[in-house]
């Protein structure tokens, strides 16, 4: 990769990081995981799911100090929790970019400054 190609790299990533940081809001109520809907079976054997399919239920997974937790979710609580669930999902997407981005910059600026360093070395030595 040429000079001026690493110099305009740089600056974009640095203008994304910037938008990005600009756009990012911690969401007070946001959460993180997945939501599910799934069918249990209640075990009664005069109950149509007994051969059928089951109950649609909803449940919450995420992960709390390397865990897994699964907790269900009432039918009246489904679009709240999937709004939060969204929310807090695109927060973490917004984060692991932002980081990737930052881990772009570090190397695209180690390159320019040994690069700077060399240019400064061979002046001096001429």
């Amino acid at each position: 990769m040429d000079i001026k190609n690493e110099q305009s790299q740089l600056k974009k990533l640095q203008t994304r990081r910037q938008e990005l940081l600009a756009s990012l809001v911690l969401p007070p109520d946001g959460l993180p995981g997945s939501l599910a809907n799934i069918y249990r079976h209640c075990g009664g054997k005069t109950c149509h799911c007994y051969t059928g399919e089951g109950h649609p239920c909803w449940t919450l997974t995420y992960m709390v100090e390397g865990k897994k937790r699964v907790d269900y979710v009432s039918h009246d609580m489904v679009e709240e929790v999937r709004q939060r669930v969204e929310v807090g999902n695109a927060y973490k997407l917004g984060v692991a970019e932002l980081m990737a981005l930052n881990a772009q910059i570090v190397w695209l600026e180690r390159r320019e400054r040994k690069r700077r360093e060399a240019e400064e070395k061979r002046r001096a030595s001429s």
